[in-house]
C-alpha cells in the first residue's frame, strides 16, 4: 500500500536520527553518552504520559531508566524550524522498548515558548508497531522551556527541555485500522546543538 510505505520510510528515518543521536559520543569529550548515564548524568529527565484508545497505558518514566536524544528539527512545509526530543522508556529483558518522538515547531536554542504545533510519534521497538499523528495539527505544547546543562564548549551544547501539553487528535496505526489518543504528556528530555546546527542555511519564508 503506498500510503502505508510513505508513512513507514518517515518513522524508519525518524528513528534512525533519534537512535544515532541518542548511541554518537563526540569525539575528544569527556561527556558521557545520554544511553550509558540515562537521559542526564546529573539526573533531572522524566516523562508522565497518558495513553487512550488502542493503547490504555499511563507511562511514568524516570531518569536513570530512560534513553534521550534531541536536536534541531528540519524546516516543515511552512519553512519554521523547531527541535525534536527522543524519549525511550526502560529496556526490557526481551529488548523492547516504547519511544515517543516529539517534533515541536517555531522553538530554537535555548528559546521557550507556549502553545506550540507539536507532532508525536509512538514507537514500540521490536514489535514492529507505531503510531504516528502525521502532523502537528493534533497536540500542543503548552509551556516549553529550555535550560542549559552538561557544558561542553561553544561548539556543542546540551540543554534540558521541560515541556508540556495534550494532543485532541489521535495517531493512527500504519494500517490506519488501530487509533490512540495521547490525553496529556509532560516531560524533560534532552536536546543538543553544535556549529553546524547554528550556521546551517534557513529556509526563505
Amino acid at each position: 500500500m503506498p500510503h502505508r510505505a510513505v508513512i513507514a520510510a518517515w518513522i524508519a528515518a525518524f528513528t534512525s536520527v533519534a537512535l544515532t543521536a541518542a548511541s554518537a559520543s563526540p569525539t575528544g569529550s569527556s561527556a558521557e553518552s545520554p544511553a550509558a548515564v540515562g537521559c542526564f548524568a546529573a539526573g533531572g529527565g522524566y516523562l508522565r504520559a497518558r495513553l487512550r484508545g488502542a493503547l490504555n497505558m499511563d507511562l511514568d518514566w524516570n531518569n536513570e531508566d530512560m534513553e534521550c536524544a534531541g536536536g534541531p528539527r528540519p524546516p516543515g512545509k511552512t519553512g519554521s524550524r523547531g527541535i525534536r526530543v527522543s524519549i525511550g522508556g526502560p529496556l526490557r529483558a526481551d529488548g523492547r522498548r516504547i519511544r515517543l518522538l516529539f517534533g515541536i515547531a517555531d522553538v530554537g536554542e535555548g528559546t521557550n515558548g507556549e502553545t506550540l504545533k507539536t507532532n508525536v510519534t509512538l514507537l514500540f521497538e521490536g514489535e514492529q508497531r507505531a503510531f504516528a499523528t502525521q502532523g502537528d495539527d493534533k497536540c500542543t505544547i503548552d509551556s516549553l522551556t529550555q535550560q542549559r546543562v552538561e557544558t561542553l564548549g561553544t561548539a556543542r551544547a546540551v540543554y534540558r527541555v521541560v515541556a508540556r501539553g495534550f494532543c485532541l487528535g489521535p495517531a493512527t496505526s500504519l494500517t490506519r485500522e488501530e487509533r490512540a489518543f495521547l490525553t496529556s504528556f509532560d516531560f524533560a528530555g534532552r536536546v543538543e546543538f553544535d556549529d553546524d546546527d547554528r550556521h546551517a542555511p534557513r529556509e526563505p519564508s
